[in-house]
């Protein structure tokens, strides 16, 4: 590797570097676009769900609903993206989530929350899809994983905020606490979309500067990659994999985060307002979750990373099954927590990685689809399971039979190293 330069181009935008602008804004499009536009429905599905008469199978088809309109949004959300401006389109997309959530407020069965919530998964593919290829135009592969890493704390929020909140609700409304949930929180998405239209930059030339934590390189330098003569053929195969591991993550996690707290209230006897806690405490963990893993993939490697993550989800959902002791229970969700925005922290990293950020948009458009059609396939099958058992934990076990394969396929995944610790700029 030749030698770099340890001058950075940080401060041409100032003596504070508009990329954490960037990523504070992004913060809040994660806030509102999964965490609370996708991660809520987990606790407004056992009060709506009871006051609707909805059975497992149809929870788990409005699920399905959502994460249906989220993947056909990620197969034209890059392109769009690249057209248009992300800025552009992610607020937007935010918009949608906003006034769809709100729409779902005022159903009155199955069919009318399913409609306004697949236009909540298209707003939400629209704005989560550019965020993450632009947080990898602001900020230098050194910096990506943990850039991406500390966005998805935005996720981690919504979570936090939805099980706070929607008890409360329910507690002081009764019957239409749910109905308020819906409208409040899609009022939130509204006004963080107008924010967001108003903070972020398309990328950081428009201001005259280079990603945080760039280097001028002299001649030679530049980040480890791939031979020239096999780097396009090695970048397809490493996408494809990536594509299945996502497949994997999607299928597994989107079960637990549809059913966790169902099955608190209705298998283990919890208070709704208990089993929201528990939900709050996943949030909390999982603000670590992402930078964590994000430190890890820029430190020791991608592959690495996924590795010890998937261990985790494996461990997870094993330690859910309905016939362990409560103390199990409470070590699944610690370890979810603490592993939930692990994977797309490093997915985000490692696309940049292999596309450079010109590409990272679009490719990180192509793998979502991956993860997309796992969220469809996942949720959908969990709900016929329960159902058909009267449980959750051959769901649940559904769940740690896939994350095990997704640990093993990661495994033979071959992504350029990490950057040595020697060649990052002071910033």
């Amino acid at each position: 590797m030749g030698t770099v330069s340890r001058d950075t181009d940080s401060a041409r935008c100032g003596s504070f570097h508009y990329g954490w602008v960037v990523l504070a804004a992004g913060i809040a499009v994660m806030f509102a676009c999964l965490g609370i536009g996708r991660f809520a429905i987990g606790m407004l599905l056992p009060s709506m769900g009871q006051a609707l008469g909805l059975s497992y199978a149809q929870m788990g088809l409005i699920s399905t609903a959502n994460f249906a309109g989220y993947m056909a949004s990620v197969l034209f959300a890059g392109t769009v993206a690249g057209r248009l401006g992300p800025r552009l389109v992610i607020s937007l997309g935010l918009l949608a989530v906003g006034v769809s959530m709100a729409l779902a407020g005022s159903a009155g069965g199955v069919l009318t929350v399913l409609v306004p919530y697949v236009i909540t998964g298209i707003g939400s593919g629209l704005a989560n899809v550019p965020m993450m290829g632009l947080v990898t135009a602001w900020f230098a592969r050194q910096w990506r994983g943990r850039a991406a890493g500390f966005m998805l704390v935005g996720n981690g929020l919504g979570i936090v905020c939805s099980g706070l909140l929607i008890p409360q609700l329910n507690l002081q409304l009764g019957a239409g606490g749910w109905r308020a949930a819906w409208l409040v929180l899609g009022i939130v998405a509204v006004v963080i979309s107008i924010g967001a239209g108003l903070l972020l930059k398309n990328d950081p030339q428009s201001l005259g500067c280079r990603p945080m934590g760039a280097v001028k390189e002299r001649a030679g330098g530049g980040e480890k990659s791939f031979p020239a003569t096999t780097k396009k053929e090695v970048r397809s195969r490493e996408l494809i994999r990536l594509g299945i591991v996502y497949f994997l993550f999607g299928s597994s996690y989107a079960v637990y985060v549809t059913f966790i707290v169902t099955a608190l209230v209705n298998e283990r006897g919890f208070a709704e307002q208990t089993a929201g806690h528990f939900w709050s405490v996943v949030g909390v963990l999982s603000l670590f979750s992402g930078p964590l893993a994000g430190w890890i993939s820029d430190k020791f490697g991608r592959r690495l990373a996924l590795i010890i993550v998937f261990a985790q989800f494996t461990a997870s959902y094993l330690l859910a099954l309905a016939f362990l002791p409560l103390g199990c229970l409470y070590l699944s969700i610690a370890l979810f927590g603490l592993s939930l925005w692990g994977i797309p922290t490093i997915m985000t990293a490692a696309v940049g990685d292999l596309a450079g950020p010109a590409r990272a948009a679009s490719l990180f458009g192509f793998i979502t689809v991956f993860f997309g059609g796992g969220q469809i396939v996942g949720p959908a099958v969990a709900g016929w399971l329960a159902e058909s058992t009267g449980r959750f934990s051959a769901a649940f076990l559904m769940c740690a039979s896939l994350a095990a394969v997704a640990l093993i396929v990661a495994a033979f995944l071959r992504i350029p190293p990490a950057v040595s610790t020697r060649d990052q700029p002071r910033c």
